[in-house]
């Protein structure tokens, strides 16, 4: 299993719709990964480390896949529509990683 991170920023001057990214670009997302999306968790960042300072990440989603070549293959077929949606919501560039989930027993 591997995750898809995707961190938008908490960048001064930069625009973030939680409205519409929770509401639309979310919801489209699932509909369009289907059944190759195992799971999806979404975290919207509340303050940084030190005490009153702002998060690091305004939101962060991650998804879960069997493999990279499923994301990939799925990516190719949806993603233009998906990342086309992105100005909609957000005018920061995301930090993207890819990781192996490894279990604890």
């Amino acid at each position: 299993m591997i995750r898809l991170n995707i961190l938008y920023p908490n960048t001064p001057g930069s625009r973030f719709d939680v409205d519409y990214y929770l509401g639309t670009h979310m919801p489209m997302a699932r509909r369009l990964f289907g059944d190759v999306l195992k799971e999806v968790t979404l975290e919207q960042g509340m303050a940084g480390v030190e005490p009153d300072s702002p998060p690091t990440y305004i939101m962060s989603c991650h998804m879960r896949f069997e493999s990279i070549e499923a994301f990939m293959e799925a990516w190719s077929r949806i993603g233009e529509q998906l990342g086309g949606d992105i100005p909609n919501y957000t005018d920061a560039p995301p930090v993207i990683q890819f990781s192996r989930i490894i279990p604890l027993d």
